[in-house]
This record gives C-alpha cells, structure tokens and sequence, in this order.
C-alpha cells in the first residue's frame, strides 16, 4: 500500500479478506492553511470571483474552508462560490462540496480531467476567470489549455505532497516488487505512483518489469493509473473509484494470475511472500521464495544451481544456493517437491513432466 491517507481503512478492507499488508506510504498530504499563496489566490476569487470554480479533492475543498474561516473569509467565500458554476471533479469533490452546503452544476461519469476539461472548453472560456484548484502540485498543462481557451486562471493550491518522512518503507517496498516477494501494489493517486518510480532510482527499469510481468498494479481510478500506462505498465482499475471497489477488484484479479503447480500429489500455489500446500499458507523467507519462484515458472525442468544464484540477492554464491533449498524444502514441509538431479540441479516434478 502506497497510500499515507485513509491508509488504515484501506488496510482493513485488505486484511478482513486475508491479505498481509505491507504499508509503505509514498507521499505525505502538507497542509497549507498559512501558505501566502492560497490566502492570495483566495482575495483574488473575492475580488473578481470566478465564473467556473474546479473542485479536484474533497480533502482540498474541505482545506480551503477551513483556511478561510481561520482568515475570517469563509463567509465571502461560500457567497462567491454559490455563485458560480461549481465543477466537482468525481465523488469525493462533490461530498465534499454538498457538505459545505453548495451545490455543484457539473460532475463527469468518471474522475478524468479530459472529461471536465472537455466541458469547460465547450462552454466557451473567453473572458471568464477559472479557479482551479490544484491536485498537490501544479498542473501547467491544463493551466495552460485553459488559458489558450482565454480563460483568465486562478490557480489555488490548497496542500502539497512532501516526501514521507521516513523513506526507508517506500524503498523497502521498491525492493520487495523488484524480488516479486508482493503480489500486489495499490495506488490511490498518480503523484505516489510518481513518488514509487523515483524512489527506485537506478532500479527503476527493474521496478517497472516486475510490475509488467508478475506483480499486479490496483489503481484506485484512471486518473491514478495514468503514469502506470505511460510506462507500458497493465494496471486494474474498479469501475468505480472507491476504496472498497479496489479491494473487491483486487481479490477477483489475483487468483487469475496466481501460479499453480500440481506436484507429488499436493496442490501447490505461490504467493507473495509465502507457498499455499494443499489450502495452508507456509510463508517463507525471500531467498527460498525466490528459489520457488524460479523453479515454478521452469516446471519440470533443471535448473543448475548456476541459474539460481541470478534469483538470489547480488553476492551469494552456490552455497547460498543449496541453504535456500534446504530452507525451503524445510518450508513446504512435504517431501519430493524439490527435486535434486545429481550434478545437473534442481527441479519441480510436476504432475505428468
């Protein structure tokens, strides 16, 4: 889970379907209630108030509120907003937005920017003031469409990310997709996504391969999944963004994907971080994890103890190798489903190779 907001709930849902959660928060949500800027751009929407108000977030929307009532504006600005065409940018923008007691004109079918950017553009812009209020950082590219339009724009940044502040779990987390010892990693916004691609630095390619072939990429709604998609990275998204729409996609896409041996009259599946025998979870560590991992996807076939040392961490050697199948044949705990074929390597027999 890259998510620092709303994490635990999302945890819950996870773990009350059995999943072990990893939380690894990518970015962290900085309010700017004293920032210069929004006390700005807000005196700027009271002096000329905006024709078309754009709502992003139900956390920003809330933000800016209660900003305002700490200057002694909330009044002023409830009457400017009640006055102009309130465009709430999917669900939670509009709970938001009724909870302050307005009501919004437009809401798109989705929560994608192309869809609301379609409808402003098409009311004609020229001459009207847009207060636009950003998504955690700037957001030049639609700034700039709606000013090419001749919209005047009022950008209102109302929070910002900032890196988390310990690190060492977001990288952590890069380490255990790149070594597919997860199955799955959420997202709810496109700049943790962004934020889990820097992270990786110079293993970046490595991250994005995994996430490609072995580990599934859940996105809360397109928006999210955006940069994924850039990156040529196939991502399931709900049908809609919520929450527990993810959870429910999560825990229909997995057993699709997950690899399945039958072996020495035992059903054997790979996890994560762990092997399922016969129905009952046997976690092991990454080393023999890896080892099971590279031998499940070569069934039947020898792999020399050469070709398994490529699984495990820079700097092991064959002896590592051979403790790595010792611990995991003592993790199974059931015997003849690692094979040693003498001077050749190990094996899975599965059933019929």
């Amino acid at each position: 889970m890259t998510a620092d907001r709303r994490n635990d709930e999302l945890a819950t849902l996870l773990e009350a379907r059995g999943a072990r959660v990893v939380l690894a928060p990518a970015l962290r949500i900085v309010p700017i209630s004293d920032d210069a800027e929004l006390r700005a751009a807000t005196r700027a929407c009271l002096d000329t108030p905006p024709d078309i108000v754009l709502v992003n977030t139900g956390i920003g929307m809330r933000g800016w509120l209660e900003a305002a009532e700490g200057w002694g504006l909330a009044e002023p600005l409830r009457a400017v907003l009640s006055r102009s065409h309130l465009v709430a940018r999917g669900p939670k923008a509009r709970a938001a937005v009724h909870a302050a007691g307005l009501s919004d004109q437009w809401s798109p079918e989705g929560e994608g920017f192309e869809e609301v950017m379609e409808h402003l553009l098409t009311r004609g812009l020229t001459g009207r003031t847009v207060a636009m209020q950003l998504h955690g950082e700037s957001q030049p590219e639609y700034t700039e469409a709606l000013e090419s339009a001749g919209a005047r724009v009022i950008e209102l940044p109302v929070y910002r990310w900032a890196p988390p502040t310990d690190p060492a779990p977001l990288h952590r987390l890069v380490d255990l997709v790149v070594a597919r010892l997860v199955d799955t990693v959420t997202f709810t916004s496109a700049a943790a996504v962004q934020a889990l691609i820097r992270a990786a630095g110079t293993g970046t390619d490595a991250l994005l391969d995994a996430l490609r072939a072995d580990v599934m990429a859940a996105c809360v709604g397109p928006v999210t999944s955006a940069p994924l998609r850039g990156h040529g990275v196939p991502v399931v998204t709900p049908g809609r963004a919520r929450l527990s729409a993810l959870v429910r996609t999560i825990v229909e896409e997995l057993p699709k994907r997950a690899v399945t041996l039958k072996v020495a009259g035992h059903s054997l599946t790979l996890r994560g971080h762990a092997a399922e025998v016969d129905g009952v979870l046997r976690p092991l560590a990454p080393a023999p994890m890896a080892v099971l991992r590279a031998l499940a996807n070569a069934p039947g076939r020898v792999l020399s103890r050469a070709a398994l040392l490529q699984a495990l961490p820079r700097g092991a050697d064959e002896h590592a190798v051979e403790m790595a199948v010792a611990r995991l044949r003592a993790g199974l705990a059931i015997p003849n489903v690692i094979q040693t074929v003498v001077k050749r390597g190990y094996r899975i027999p599965v059933q019929g190779g």
